[in-house]
């Protein structure tokens, strides 16, 4: 399952079916065979991105995701524990190159750092596996280890589940390694387009999280809607739908009570 999810992923990605249009299109051109359909197909890819330049696209599917949970502007008096999931490492180039390789969702961890150390009385927890199909020797956890240690947390305990591959299995496995009871506070940090699913995901396993979102990609200013060049919006435009479909998919499965989670 965990491999015939990742291929739906790979190809209902925007970027993929833009270049599937154009391959397509250009094989029916060369072989003169449907050339009207071939045009149709290699006039979809150049008229989407005019669109996706000359239009926000990106920001009208990534802003419903991001504003759904509010930033955690007062923290409670206490914290039982705080939880950092996974998706902000690459394994596979930390392994590479010996030291430890974050991505476009660094925010995670630093703000999982920051919060760590404004709360020494708090549990700390990550939670992640590997979210590929061919993985290396190295976990995520494992590369959260080495990073959290070189940042200041070597001397506190943190619980590390390695074995999880999705956003449901994060949420049930942690739940199954900490046991966490309903009186205890704990803050859930992911970013902010993925917290809707994640909180989905750890309410369904039965853990009312506190959500802390960090990394947002946009903002309500005309400065930063501009700023990101065609493949910094396509990107955004596969990170927005594969949250989209996501919690479709999570909302059928019943791994999610409800389609787009939101506040209390």
């Amino acid at each position: 399952m965990f491999v015939l999810a990742k291929l739906a992923e790979a190809v209902t990605r925007p970027s993929v079916l833009l270049l599937l249009s154009s391959a397509l299109g250009l094989l029916l051109l060369l072989s003169g065979r449907a050339r009207r359909l071939a045009l149709a197909l290699l006039a979809v890819p150049i008229a989407f991105e005019l669109l996706l330049v000359l239009l926000p696209l990106d920001s009208w599917l990534l802003v419903p995701l991001e504003d759904r949970f509010p930033p955690l502007r007062v923290l409670p008096p206490h914290v039982t524990g705080i939880i950092c999931l996974g998706g902000a490492v690459d394994p596979e180039l930390t392994e590479a190159r010996g030291l430890p390789s974050l991505n476009d969702a660094a925010e995670r961890m630093t703000a999982f750092v920051t919060l760590a150390l404004a709360h020494p009385e708090a549990r700390l927890a990550f939670t992640g596996g590997s979210g590929r199909v061919f993985r290396g020797r190295l976990s995520e956890a494992d590369v959260a280890r080495r990073l959290f240690d070189g940042l200041g947390l070597a001397a506190r305990p943190v619980t590390y589940e390695n074995r999880s591959q999705t956003t449901s299995e994060n949420a049930l496995d942690l739940a199954a390694l900490l046991h966490p009871r309903p009186d205890e506070t704990w803050i859930l940090v992911t970013s902010a387009d993925h917290m809707p699913r994640a909180m989905g995901a750890f309410r369904a396993a039965g853990w009312p999280v506190l959500a802390d979102p960090v990394g947002y990609k946009t903002a309500h200013s005309l400065v930063v809607e501009l700023a990101p060049t065609l493949p910094q919006r396509l990107d955004r435009i596969d990170t927005a739908a594969h949250e989209w479909i996501g919690l479709l998919v999570y909302r059928l499965l019943d791994r999610t009570d409800r389609l787009l989670p939101g506040p209390d």
